[in-house]
């Protein structure tokens, strides 16, 4: 199994989502592949967002050595699941997939808690520590209902 999270600027929300997701796969003992990308490239090289990485911490996870990078077409052929963050990330992944777009594959990361509700996880970028606290919080919770989703028979 393969998964990308996906968000802006690949320096908020999609590497803990990414950092969260790997955690509990290692817990598991799965083997899959967890990734992150943002669909800008304004932190392209970057590393994750200081209060990302201090959030993470506090709960045990180390998102320290991940390198932000940008959404590219042919993710949309490498990964069996990609999440987004909100709907403005679904769309430009649908357009930087452009042909090879697949419906099938993406979805927004809180309909694993939410079915069809097309609720989004909030841009903590700008905001304080606990705004990261709770973003963290929410992302938890949906990495919890994947991995009961693609490990329960």
């Amino acid at each position: 199994m393969k998964v990308l999270m996906v968000c802006l600027g690949n320096i908020c929300r999609s590497p803990l989502a990414e950092g969260i997701l790997q955690s509990k796969v290692i817990q598991h003992k799965l083997d899959w592949q967890v990734d992150s990308a943002g669909t800008s490239n304004y932190h392209s090289g970057e590393a994750p967002h200081e209060l990302s990485q201090k959030v993470a911490l506090h709960y045990g996870v180390d998102i320290t050595q991940q390198v932000c990078r940008q959404f590219a077409k042919v993710d949309i052929l490498k990964f069996d699941k990609i999440y987004v963050m909100d709907k403005s990330n679904y769309k430009e992944v649908e357009r930087i997939a452009g042909i090879l777009w697949d419906a099938t594959k993406v979805d927004l990361l809180l309909n694993e808690l939410y079915p069809k509700e097309n609720r989004e996880v909030p841009d903590p970028w700008g905001g304080t520590e606990k705004d990261f606290q709770n973003v963290y919080q929410m992302i938890e919770k949906a990495c919890d209902k994947i991995i009961l989703k693609y490990t329960s028979n």
